[in-house]
């Protein structure tokens, strides 16, 4: 308890706010740290995953990649590009390591939620005389928004939990508190960081849950639009109302 007291007194202190290696400053680098890799691995992982789930091939490449990235450590891949070249580039082989980590997560949630998406919605939008193109963007990536969403979630938080592994080597961060209290054996320090990270963490998850519930396309519910849409021409033959309802709230 008089770690956690400490802790607490160390959290109301201005003085340690402040300064180049006050906690603003830390929890500035942090986020920074984060949202690069999170935003490069999205860039990376996502386009990737959901083009080979609309094809319907790639299952394997998808389940291997989020097998083996789970599978390495982090901190095994953080060290091992701090002894290549890269050492002398910044903050870059934390961004690396950080990108590795978070693609798992990304592209099996993201194959995942496109394969599963509604065949029978598929195959109705289809007969409808959507292309290929337009069943991506119009039915099967909103049916697949909650599990992509999900995906990112998910590598958001690991991504700012496992970026304090970054004040190991020497990187920023809020991590430097924790090694900073590990030097100085400052116990309340380290739990000061420790509860700094843990607020982010909870902090970001939050704040992604709200983007979902705010982006959702399938929120948007418009029956008497849907039962209209079951009677459009040149379909393949009848649409049932809860296709059309699906197939009109994903086109809007």
């Amino acid at each position: 308890m008089d770690a956690v007291t400490g802790a607490w007194e160390w959290l109301a202190d201005g003085a340690n706010w402040t300064g180049p290696d006050g906690a603003w400053t830390r929890l500035l680098e942090h986020l920074y740290l984060s949202g690069v890799s999170l935003a490069a691995a999205c860039a990376l992982a996502l386009p990737l995953a959901i083009w080979l789930g609309h094809l319907g091939r790639g299952g394997a490449l998808a389940v291997n990649v989020a097998n083996i990235g789970r599978a390495v450590p982090t901190f095994a891949v953080l060290s091992l590009l701090y002894v290549t070249p890269l050492r002398t580039a910044g903050e870059l082989p934390v961004v690396i390591a950080l990108v590795l980590f978070a693609i798992p997560p990304l592209m099996a949630n993201a194959y995942v939620g496109m394969r599963e998406a509604d065949r029978d919605v598929v195959d109705a939008a289809r007969g409808m005389g959507m292309s290929g193109g337009q069943r991506l963007l119009r039915v099967e990536l909103p049916l697949a928004f909650p599990l992509i969403i999900t995906g990112v979630r998910s590598a958001a938080v690991q991504v700012v939990a496992t970026a304090t592994l970054a004040a190991i080597p020497g990187g920023g961060g809020l991590g430097r508190i924790i090694t900073a209290g590990f030097r100085t054996y400052d116990t309340p320090k380290v739990v000061a960081g420790a509860l700094l990270v843990a607020a982010l963490a909870l902090l970001v998850e939050g704040s992604l849950v709200a983007v979902q519930r705010l982006l959702d396309p399938m929120r948007r519910r418009t029956r008497p639009r849907a039962r209209r849409a079951a009677d459009l021409p040149g379909s393949a033959g009848p649409v049932r109302a809860s296709q059309a309802d699906t197939l009109v709230r994903t086109a809007d």
